[in-house]
């Protein structure tokens, strides 16, 4: 039965040879006329009197390009009856195609070069239009019949070579016997116990086993082993992510990396299971077979924007999408319609329609990308609904992943080299932020996570690449996403007189965020009384649709969402550009429009980074209504966005440290009190934590700097603690 492996099993039978060439006969005959009719579906298909098929074999085996992509619904209109029997016999059907199509191609690419009078074959990739099939619904029913399913591609292996045609010799008699043809996929050839030769009278007969295969004489292709798992919008809650094996040769191989989301036609094969090992002897699993998918043709989401989620729109619904982007309340509409189940919170849930629709991602004329992702960062005190918003968020993302801090590594978040456990060669194995590629990464307890482990998401949230380099694999991955990131403070909740020492974060990582809020568990008895209305009414089931503000179902709103990331890319106008530069112009010099308002100056500035996060978050406003230019009101909006979070908070001393948010004046007594201590605290002596900031107090010190000093030492390695933190010992 094709799919299944070839036993192996030799015979010979010297009766009733003339009924099995009968049949053999017939199935000759059955084979040449479905081989006709493949060529002729691949000379005289035609749509609008252009033979697409003909011109496509033309022009790419010109090129030496050896393959031709034929869609399924054209085999179909042509001939259904071929058609159905290539979907349920595949395997023996396939070869017949591929021969076809390599007659037709000697045909019509006569004349050629002399250095090219040998044909080459042909290989034939198959595309369907059909709904795809889950790989949780893969069953046994399914087995040698053709399927369609999509997942992400978590694994590759290197590209390995197999041999399609194999010669061997007899060891003793020195019989040769060329052109055995290997079965395609990941079953072997199963070598003759037995010489096939006539021996000559006197000589010996040849032993068991004779026959050695002859590399020189070996036809090759090349293949490659990828790992498919289930997308995580078809993973039910709570289940674990389902698994398969893929086989890809020839044109197909090296085509999908690790992160990459593709659509794939194929066989569903199977495959002999590895030996148990039982008392130091290898026993093989008779009967057990494990499932794989041989590829015949895949369709890859290369630009990382939720493409695949966006077709399956109908025109209906696009011109829907179409009428409510005109609508003049849409930015309210989708901020209403962001966790509506959650009280209050309006600027947070405005940050995170942000990320969730992103800007544009630009290629320079030099090569290099700027990212068009947002990032945010939620802190504060525990029970203010900062989880429920990374879970809504992961929800209505095309593609979301989310993961707790505390149970996250470095590898599990970038990627990780393994050795794969067949073939002893190491691969590549991607983690969250590879496999979320144009969507949303949603970290809680960003806090928890070591040091260690943080530092390693710096490329993959300014850059959107993990770069590999470990095991001989010198590699780089696509991790195109945005990051909503959600922490507590030190002290469990935030204390306003420890300001930035709330914070346990490096500043290289809060630079990396467009937007920084701080949401404090304020008290306030009419509020307290509202927000606890809000939440009897949630527990007793009798929230209305006025009290719950939402105005899009959570379906539509993740359709529209993977819409307008997939049709818009929107860039600033003229006159939005020049106000964004005039008043980044002003706050470097420390005097905002939102500042002159309230009756107070800063003298903190903003760099470079900050400046390219408000036009991030000025093009996914004009990306909500599916415009092409962010105008001056998107300016305005991301300008209030920006203040109320990140700079709302550095104007309070919360986030003084971070890159750009920390005087000129703190940066030189910073300096003078490291010195100092360098000065004093030589490396190996132990000194009392209380000690030394009594000693610069007195010396009219605060002890905001001191405190300051002493943790970033202890990050760095220079310091360690002892006794409980309360004496220092200097280690470098």
């Amino acid at each position: 039965m094709a799919g299944f492996d070839d036993v192996g099993v030799f015979f010979s039978d010297n009766f009733g040879a003339d009924n099995n060439n009968d049949i053999e006969n017939d199935h000759d005959l059955n084979r040449a006329s479905i081989k006709k009719k493949f060529k002729m579906f691949i000379r005289e298909f035609h749509i609008n009197n252009l033979f697409i098929y003909r011109e496509m074999l033309r022009r790419n085996y010109n090129s030496r390009r050896y393959w031709i992509d034929i869609e399924l619904r054209h085999l179909s209109d042509y001939d259904d009856n071929l058609c159905d029997n290539l979907k349920k016999v595949p395997a023996e059907l396939l070869p017949l195609f591929e021969e076809a199509a390599k007659e037709v191609a000697d045909e019509i690419t006569r004349p050629r070069p002399d250095d090219d009078l040998d044909m080459h074959d042909i290989q034939i990739m198959l595309m369907n239009d059909a709904h795809p099939l889950h790989l949780r619904h893969l069953k046994s029913e399914y087995v040698s019949k053709l399927i369609k399913t999509v997942g992400i591609v978590i694994a590759a292996s290197s590209i390995r070579t197999k041999a399609s045609h194999i010669a061997v010799q007899c060891r003793s008699c020195r019989n040769v016997i060329s052109n055995i043809k290997v079965k395609p996929g990941l079953e072997g050839y199963a070598m003759p116990r037995k010489c096939n030769s006539v021996t000559q009278p006197g000589q010996p007969a040849c032993p068991l086993d004779p026959y050695f295969v002859m590399p020189d004489k070996c036809q090759c292709i090349d293949f490659q082993i990828l790992k498919l798992q289930e997308a995580p919008e078809f993973v039910p809650h709570g289940e674990m992510p389902k698994h398969i094996q893929l086989y890809c040769d020839r044109n197909l191989v090296d085509r999908a990396m690790p992160g990459n989301k593709i659509t794939l036609v194929g066989i569903y094969c199977i495959k002999r299971t590895v030996a148990m090992k039982m008392k130091g002897r290898e026993k093989s699993n008779v009967g057990t077979r494990q499932p794989y998918v041989r590829v015949l043709g895949t369709r890859i989401d290369t630009d990382g924007v939720g493409r695949s989620s966006a077709q399956t729109l109908t025109t209906a619904e696009e011109e829907e999408f179409v009428r409510f982007s005109h609508t003049p309340d849409v930015y309210d509409i989708i901020a209403n319609s962001i966790a509506p189940s959650i009280y209050g919170a309006q600027d947070v849930k405005k940050a995170v329609a942000c990320l969730l629709f992103g800007g544009s991602r630009k290629r320079l004329p030099d090569g290099l990308f700027r990212r068009g992702d947002v990032n945010v960062l939620l802190v504060g005190d525990p029970g203010t609904a900062k989880s429920q918003l990374l879970k809504f968020a992961e929800k209505v993302s095309p593609t979301g992943v989310y993961t707790s801090g505390k149970g996250s590594s470095a590898a599990g978040l970038t990627a990780s080299v393994i050795r794969d456990p067949s073939s002893k060669n190491f691969v590549i194995e991607g983690g969250a932020m590879v496999l979320a590629d144009g969507g949303v990464v949603c970290i809680d307890e960003f806090d928890k996570m070591r040091e260690d482990d943080r530092v390693a998401i710096h490329e993959a949230m300014e850059q959107q690449t993990i770069s590999i380099a470990k095991a001989g694999i010198t590699t780089t991955l696509n991790s195109r996403c945005s990051i909503l990131a959600a922490a507590n403070s030190i002290y469990g909740r935030w204390d306003d007189l420890k300001g930035d020492d709330n914070l346990d974060f490096m500043p290289t990582i809060l630079s990396r965020f467009d937007m920084i809020f701080i949401i404090k568990d304020e008290h306030d008895e009419k509020r307290d009384t509202t927000l606890a209305k809000h939440v009897m009414k949630i527990h007793m089931n009798t929230l209305t649709t006025e009290d719950n503000g939402g105005d899009m179902s959570i379906q539509k709103l993740k359709k529209y969402i993977a819409y307008c990331r997939s049709k818009c890319g929107p860039r600033l106008s003229e006159t939005a550009g020049e106000k964004l530069r005039n008043q980044y112009v002003v706050m470097r010099n420390g005097t905002s429009i939102y500042e002159r308002e309230v009756g107070k100056k800063t003298a903190i500035p903003i760099t470079v980074r900050q400046l390219e996060a408000l036009v991030r978050i000025s093009e996914s406003l004009a990306k909500m209504r599916l415009a092409p230019f962010a105008n001056e009101t998107d300016v305005d909006e991301a300008l209030r966005l920006f203040h109320v979070s990140t700079l709302s908070s550095a104007g309070s001393g919360n986030l003084a440290g971070i890159e750009g948010f920390t005087t000129r004046e703190d940066q030189e007594e910073i300096s003078r009190v490291e010195k100092q201590i360098r000065r004093r605290f030589v490396v190996g002596s132990q000194v009392s934590e209380h000690a030394i900031v009594q000693d610069f107090i007195r010396q009219n010190y605060s002890e905001r700097t001191i405190y300051k000093v002493l943790h970033a030492m202890v990050r760095r390695g220079d310091v360690q603690y002892r006794m409980q933190r309360k004496v220092l010992i200097r280690v470098r």
